[in-house]
């Protein structure tokens, strides 16, 4: 009987412990799932939101629908192509200040500016010095990491002034509105 009752133990402790290694299997998973989670082409992770399949386009300040605003953005301050490069977007998208690098780049880019084409679209818009530089950009489908984003308040701050203009309206509308 000793025997008998020292066996049932063995097997019970053996089928506690494969429930114990089920379990912390489980916790280690749902860890995981937490470090990085997707969001239909986002995916969160502690290094920032990656962002796949982005259409970018490329803009100058010498373009015709810009040169009424010269080489400054919609905040005021001048179109940068440096280390850290100005990109226009629909701030109901990617809101004003959103910081951002495309993979494979070494550039960072701040949204600093937005377009009426833009509106209504996840397309981001390159600042390039040049006519020649935004043509050699031309139309590419990239992939992001926004490492910081913008603010709505700031966004709608700039813009509620402005709504008189047809696509501000459209962005204040949409930021109000989630």
């Amino acid at each position: 009987m000793e025997v008998t009752q020292h066996l049932l133990k063995v097997s019970l402790f053996k089928r506690m412990m494969r429930i114990a290694s089920t379990l912390l299997l489980c916790v280690a998973a749902a860890a995981l799932c937490s470090c990085a989670s997707s969001q239909g082409g986002r995916i969160v992770t502690k290094n920032g939101t990656r962002i796949t399949s982005v259409r970018t386009t490329a803009y100058t300040h010498t373009e015709s629908d810009h040169i009424q605003y010269g080489a400054r953005t919609a905040v005021g301050t001048g179109l940068r192509h440096g280390t850290v490069r100005s990109a226009a977007a629909d701030w109901s998208v990617y809101p004003l200040g959103t910081i951002f690098q495309i993979e494979g780049s070494p550039y960072i880019y701040q949204v600093d500016d937005y377009g009426s084409a833009l509106v209504g679209t996840n397309t981001i818009d390159i600042y390039q010095p040049t006519k020649a530089h935004m043509k050699a950009w031309g139309v590419r489908n990239v992939n992001i990491r926004v490492l910081k984003w913008g603010s709505f308040s700031k966004s709608l701050a700039i813009m509620k002034p402005r709504a008189h203009h047809p696509h501000v309206k459209r962005m204040v509308s949409r930021i109000e509105r989630s």
